[in-house]
């Protein structure tokens, strides 16, 4: 291992030109805009419609910007990592046909599934090979067309998701910046309670999973709740106590968009204000891994270089994690 560090030298996103709104939803299921706003914070979010769009699509769309923003020849991306839940086909991979798309002839790719954590793990995974000295430049990206996998007759689920891809180029840093330090956790005990019933080798497709709904995702949201907010809200403490840092010395937190009342319920328990947290679930809804990226895209003209940022996410079997950032441009 070398003294380099892996920094994020560029972030882009996409979402989806059509709006979901909460008015619309009221005419999908027994619901309104006062109930959802007061239990998720979310007013509408983007789906991607079209045939023939999928995730890779969004997962497209967010690293043609990226390429085009930090002049970046396809050809020298070394290797293209994708995190989501909903892959275009179980194979071949999500990231192998961004890659194909967007010109990468030279890069080695895979997909990587945490749930809504996705980014986190994979971003600490591509920043291992940025400092191991192998490559040079490694695109991560986060993308999910959660409305494929929604039931728009659960009135549970169906509030919360949105579709969006976000993506970010990596690069060696020597000035001190970059990705510091990282805290991830899994625990399947927690699967019961947020998973996809069918479509693995469990339970293959047949006529009976799909009459049984059971290739939609599945929520228990009361243990999911506190769970969340125990593991983010613990991992963010974790990895300032690690660093030495107070609320002071960070400026910003960038939690996974999954509920509004999470996330102040985390900077709560972190002590962290709430005009220091990302928040843009009210737009996007929760977009699973693309959440953290599509955040840092959102805010990307307000970051300094020298910043100190705290990523956190929940997801869903479970998986958890928080990653420190030195913002490097």
């Amino acid at each position: 291992m070398t003294n380099t560090r892996s920094a994020i030298t560029g972030v882009h996103a996409y979402v989806p030109d059509y709006v979901l709104t909460n008015a619309e939803l009221e005419k999908l299921v027994e619901t309104n805009d006062e109930w959802i706003v007061t239990r998720t914070g979310i007013r509408e979010r983007h789906i991607l419609k079209g045939e023939g769009l999928a995730t890779s699509y969004l997962g497209e769309q967010a690293v043609r910007g990226l390429l085009e923003k930090t002049g970046t020849n396809p050809e020298e991306v070394e290797l293209l990592i994708c995190a989501t839940v909903t892959p275009d086909m179980m194979f071949p991979d999500t990231a192998n046909l961004i890659a194909y798309r967007t010109g990468m002839k030279n890069a080695f790719t895979f997909d990587l599934s945490a749930a809504c954590s996705g980014f986190l793990f994979a971003l600490t995974t591509g920043a291992k090979y940025i400092e191991s000295g192998l490559y040079k430049k490694v695109i991560v990206v986060g993308a999910d067309k959660m409305s494929s996998i929604v039931d728009y007759t659960d009135r549970a689920t169906c509030i919360l998701f949105g579709d969006a891809g976000g993506a970010v180029l990596l690069e060696p840093s020597n000035d001190g910046n970059g990705i510091m330090d990282a805290v991830l956790h899994s625990d399947g005990s927690g699967a019961e309670n947020l998973y996809q019933k069918a479509g693995g080798s469990l339970k293959p497709a047949s006529h009976e999973t799909v009459d049984a709904k059971e290739h939609f995702a599945y929520q228990n949201g009361r243990p999911v709740y506190k769970a969340a907010v125990s593991g983010m809200s613990g991992v963010v403490k974790e990895v300032m106590q690690r660093n030495g840092l107070s609320a002071d010395d960070v400026a910003w937190v960038v939690p996974h968009q999954a509920n509004l009342r999470i996330l102040e319920s985390v900077a709560s328990m972190a002590d962290f204000p709430m005009e220091k947290v990302m928040v843009n679930i009210h737009k996007y809804g929760n977009t699973t891994a693309a959440t953290l990226p599509l955040c840092l895209w959102e805010w990307e003209s307000q970051l300094k270089k020298g910043d100190n940022i705290i990523l956190t996410a929940f997801g869903g079997g479970y998986t958890w994690g928080a990653i420190l950032v030195k913002w490097a441009y």
